[in-house]
């Protein structure tokens, strides 16, 4: 089997050493392709509008000057062209990918460019408990659990056009009660916060503050499962028509 690792932290970052070790546990027929530098927040995006470049770090080892998308892309399309990955493994990144993060995630992009590609495609999130970690972020609960959680979902009979969003709790990894399976959630939008400063000279700038909120939904949902510390798996689906209201809107045209 042949596993293409990738992530929206950048081709450094140690979580993309993480799921090369998980990786390994189910092949020797691993390759890297990730972002040059970190891409978080960039969605599925695609850059259009500049040139790309590829750096060689290794015989299966390369990092793309793009997001997340451009790196799957080359990889699926230029770099792995003549043997293409049969499964995609993206993170682990450094934060949760939970709920409506989904939409936002480079992470979690990633995966579904492969899934477009036809490729079985798993994202992988490590959630940390505070603000201001940095590098300091514990990634202990993805290397103890990664290989556990990421083991059915070779084999699983997963529709055309999905993939499955794994994200580890923040809590130690002999404390993890398990995995579950659940849906996506939904936080209140009012967690946005965003923080103003002063440039040196006297203009505003400002960062957004994703904070944490009270999950917005009824039911187990990935936001409870890993905040009572249990690993959450959700499958995603890429098709994204809402089936109730077609018809529904198809009267309203008369």
């Amino acid at each position: 089997m042949r596993i293409l690792v990738t992530n929206d932290d950048g081709y450094h970052a140690p979580g993309l050493k993480i799921a090369e070790t998980i990786a390994a546990a189910f092949s020797d027929d691993v390759w890297v392709v990730a972002p040059a530098e970190e891409q978080s927040g960039a969605g599925h995006s695609l850059t259009l509008t500049k040139p790309l470049r590829i750096r060689r770090f290794g015989e299966k080892r390369f990092a793309v000057s793009g997001t997340p998308t451009d790196a799957v892309m080359m990889a699926v399309a230029k770099i792995m062209k003549d043997s293409p990955p049969d499964l995609i493994l993206s993170g682990v990144n450094r934060g949760a990918n939970l709920a409506e993060d989904v939409t936002y995630s480079g992470t979690v992009s990633a995966a579904m460019e492969g899934a477009l590609a036809g490729i079985r495609s798993i994202a992988l999130s490590q959630v940390y408990s505070r603000e201001g970690m940095g590098d300091a972020v514990p990634f202990s609960v993805a290397e103890a659990w990664g290989e556990r959680v990421v083991r059915p979902l070779i084999e699983a009979p997963l529709a055309p056009r999905s993939l499955v969003n794994v994200n580890f709790p923040a809590v130690p990894a002999d404390a993890v009660k398990g995995i579950r399976v659940v849906p996506q959630g939904l936080r209140d939008y009012g967690r946005l916060k965003i923080v103003t400063n002063t440039d040196p000279r006297g203009y505003e700038y400002h960062w957004f503050a994703l904070g944490q909120t009270k999950d917005a939904t009824i039911g187990d949902t990935d936001l409870e499962a890993v905040t009572e510390g249990f690993i959450s798996v959700t499958p995603l689906h890429l098709d994204m028509t809402h089936g109730p209201s077609l018809a529904m809107l198809d009267a309203a045209y008369g």
